[in-house]
């Protein structure tokens, strides 16, 4: 079933455009740590927890499978699964899924991806972002708070586009929400000196309290960085080739969700913050 005029070709994606964190890589590679204690011989030399794994062990499924189908139905399945905010406008039966998919697919549009490359780039984010995140976390708050970040994503590219035709494909919202988490304590355990906590025990690095999120120059000036980068879409950069254009509000929706929506889910056990006084 055809969905709504110009939906096959105004597919948007998520592609993640940020800075690389040495200290985030670490954690899931083998990679010297920053004054802290030498590595031991024994650690593997990638160590990222089964839930991630298993997330993108999902994600490479989901893809093949797709790709093994037939053109018509792998692309009715892709608009099936896919966010289009046109869905809300009045025109969910005449997009296939139907009104069910005005449901689920605020998840199911996570696990989709245009091509090999997008999976990958996804992919390689939540391994770094999401591991960290996990071990701090723990397998179950982390698949919440992931899949919130998608839901977020989805949630502000609908306000800002209502009745859009375009499908939004992708786990960039969850993967920016992580980015965002991780936000919350990585500066704590680089003022601290203790970077390699990030790979060896998260949970040990206190986490900001909200005033000092919203305050904390570095936070501030990486979040507009961030943002910046993200609206260059807006004139073009970033498009994937044939892929499509990157969405943008999905990314800045699972980001600033995972900044200020993380303290609801982390379990972490709260010590004195290298700021002074306690942390939230």
């Amino acid at each position: 079933m055809p969905g709504p005029q110009g939906s096959r070709h105004s597919l948007r994606v998520a592609a993640e455009n940020v800075n690389t964190l040495g200290y985030v890589w670490g954690s899931v590679g083998r990679f010297p740590a920053v004054e802290g204690p030498a590595l031991r011989t024994s650690e593997p030399i990638f160590n990222v927890p089964g839930m991630v794994l298993a997330l993108i062990a999902v994600f490479i499924a989901v893809h093949a499978a797709r790709l093994a189908l037939h053109p018509q139905d792998a692309e009715w399945w892709l608009l099936a699964l896919a966010f289009i905010p046109a869905r809300y406008a009045g025109f969910a039966g005449e997009i296939p899924g139907g009104n069910v998919a005005g449901a689920t697919s605020f998840v199911s549009h996570m696990f989709l991806h245009a091509d090999w490359f997008h999976l990958a780039i996804n992919s390689a984010w939540m391994a770094a972002f999401g591991s960290v995140l996990n071990r701090r976390m723990g397998a179950l708050r982390f698949l919440m708070f992931a899949l919130g970040g998608g839901v977020a994503g989805a949630l502000l590219f609908l306000i800002v586009n209502p009745g859009l035709a375009a499908p939004v494909i992708g786990a960039s919202g969850a993967v920016a929400a992580m980015m965002g988490g991780v936000m919350c304590f990585l500066f704590n355990a680089i003022d601290a000196r203790q970077g390699y906590l990030l790979r060896d025990d998260p949970a040990a690095i206190p986490r900001m309290t909200f005033l000092q999120i919203v305050t904390d120059r570095r936070i501030v000036i990486s979040s507009l960085v961030f943002v910046g980068i993200n609206l260059l879409a807006l004139i073009g950069f970033g498009q994937l080739g044939e892929a499509g254009a990157i969405a943008w509000e999905a990314h800045l929706g699972g980001y600033f969700y995972g900044l200020f929506a993380f303290a609801l889910f982390d379990a972490a056990p709260q010590k004195a913050s290298p700021y002074g006084g306690e942390a939230e």
